[in-house]
């Protein structure tokens, strides 16, 4: 499916084998997208495929999303989101909740709650000195995947929090690159049962076992409902 996207495109794939026009077209888009530096230049040339990574960014990559973006993320009930702290030291993190999660609030911008997790904040205290960030899409039943590349901030007193169950903080995400990936080494999975601890209108999620051990139980926050009184 990725190498049909190249063809549609265009059959040139060796270095240098733009046409000036277009080859001025990919330096603009380079020059709004920030996809390649240094290192993946030097890969590309190693294994000719630098005219192969200008066509698919001058074609795939974009920065505001499409009503088929908005409506694959909406339907996603994961995401990795990638961080680094100011020294460049990097995380990746694992984020989880119910479809319609993350939003697409306009043509450059997404939200998403923070929910309790075990109270380290890596991820996003990263953002707050290091606001770049990178979102993994990934639908394993189709299969698809989808990055977002851009900056984020993380308030407390967004005024989305009120609409998201749960949400400790909101994280807004404007993008810089939004870019589909092709899917060939995706394993087709399905989902086997919504995890029972993702925040629902209604409904209270149970505590998760680890809180009731007696070396973290004690030094959880005073208004955590899982700390023994």
């Amino acid at each position: 499916r990725c190498l049909d996207l190249v063809r549609v495109a265009g059959r040139r794939t060796l270095a240098g084998d733009f046409p000036a026009p277009r080859q001025r077209a990919v330096e603009r888009v380079m020059a709004d997208i920030p996809m390649y530096h240094e290192g993946s230049r030097r890969l590309q040339d190693r294994f000719r495929t630098r005219a192969l990574a200008d066509r698919l960014a001058e074609t795939l990559a974009r920065q505001a999303f499409t009503d088929e973006d908005r409506a694959f993320i909406a339907a996603q009930r994961c995401f990795f989101l990638a961080t680094a702290d100011a020294g460049g030291h990097p995380d990746c993190s694992y984020k989880g909740g119910d479809p319609g999660f993350v939003r697409v609030l306009d043509e450059r911008t997404l939200a998403f709650p923070s929910y309790d997790g075990k109270g380290m904040y890596k991820s996003l205290g990263n953002a707050l000195l290091n606001p770049h960030v990178g979102l993994l899409f990934i639908d394993f039943q189709s299969p698809r995947r989808l990055r977002v590349n851009g900056r984020a901030t993380v308030a407390e007193d967004d005024p989305l929090r009120a609409e998201f169950t749960g949400a400790q903080l909101v994280v807004r995400v404007t993008a810089d690159a939004i870019f589909p990936n092709c899917p060939r080494y995706l394993h087709r999975m399905e989902v086997v049962e919504r995890s029972p601890y993702v925040p629902c209108a209604g409904e209270t999620a149970p505590i998760p076992a680890w809180k009731r051990r007696p070396e973290f139980n004690a030094v959880l926050p005073p208004d955590d409902p899982a700390r023994e009184r």
